[in-house]
């Protein structure tokens, strides 16, 4: 049995990465929840009851952000079970990869000009929180993946026969929906929406083929639990965020949204939702407990115990 390394030099970094990433927008909403018309060409909107709900939402989500990213390089990071760090991540990532993988492609081919909608927001707003985002996601990500490899150097998959019906199901549902998303972004007009849509629909249809193929025992075993991770992760978190705005309504709201467009939502967050029961019951989430013994004792590091007791 081998003790577990300090958390190293990339992993602190990269954590470092994403706090510094979060500091600008958890301080902007602090401002908006306290009053401030910062960036807002309307004062009156930050002072409704929808937008303070909303803002205190995503506060709180980049706060349970900044706090996994402290525990990424922490001793009692270790010790949180496994579901606290697994859970909020999966969401979380869910929302960032979308944003990582689209910003980036039209800033290239819009430029600034993506980030002028004409709302209440100012651009430099959105210029400052997608920047933060797209850092925040790199971070958490790198962070996450060298944490883990830490932390669970052996996990294996433990495949059931309800887990091949389950992840054909998916794929089924998922080629349905994706598909839905890549025909809207191709006869899209705005070129950001129709990257989102596009983005969507290919890493949830390419999630579902690398789940299905995880269930059959398919090689090489980690590049296609990260698409199967990101594929479940962004349909459920982008179409429950959906649902939660279009739900509250106010400026940024889609009520008028048509019947077809609340079906794809509706059934993307499902299927993100059973693709990722189903992968967590395949990597045995019930095992990925914390640690059972402090990391550190009276004689310091000499004593640090292993963060992985009888993980496979």
């Amino acid at each position: 049995m081998t003790t577990p390394p300090k958390a190293g030099i990339g992993r602190v970094t990269a954590a470092i990465v994403a706090i510094a990433a979060m500091l600008p927008y958890l301080t902007l909403k602090i401002l908006w929840m306290t009053g401030s018309s910062i960036g807002v060409s309307d004062p009156a909107l930050m002072g409704s009851s929808t937008m303070l709900g909303m803002n205190a939402m995503t506060f709180g989500m980049d706060a349970v952000a900044l706090v996994l990213a402290l525990g990424f390089t922490m001793r009692w990071g270790m010790r949180l079970p496994g579901w606290l760090v697994l859970l909020p991540l999966w969401v979380g990532i869910g929302l960032l990869a979308n944003i990582l993988a689209s910003a980036p492609i039209s800033i290239l081919v819009e430029g600034s000009a993506i980030f002028a909608g004409g709302g209440p927001i100012a651009p430099w707003i959105y210029m400052m929180v997608y920047g933060g985002f797209i850092g925040q996601g790199i971070g958490l990500m790198v962070a996450f993946a060298l944490y883990a490899r830490d932390r669970w150097p052996n996990l294996s998959l433990r495949i059931q026969p309800f887990h091949h019906v389950v992840g054909w199901g998916a794929l089924v549902v998922a080629c349905a929906v994706g598909g839905t998303r890549v025909s809207w972004a191709l006869s899209g007009e705005r070129f950001v929406t129709a990257m989102q849509d596009g983005v969507q629909g290919v890493l949830g249809i390419a999630g579902a083929v690398c789940l299905v193929v995880l269930f059959r025992g398919g090689r090489p075993y980690w590049w296609l639990l990260v698409v199967a991770w990101l594929g479940s992760g962004i349909m459920f978190a982008n179409s429950l965020y959906a649902e939660i705005v279009g739900a509250v309504g106010g400026p940024f709201g889609s009520g008028s949204a048509s019947t077809t467009a609340r079906l794809v939502e509706l059934f993307a967050l499902l299927t993100g939702l059973v693709m990722g029961l189903a992968g967590a019951f395949a990597l045995g989430v019930r095992d990925v407990q914390a640690v059972q013994q402090p990391l550190e004792g009276e004689d310091g590091e000499r004593d640090r115990q292993p963060a992985h007791h009888g993980h496979r």
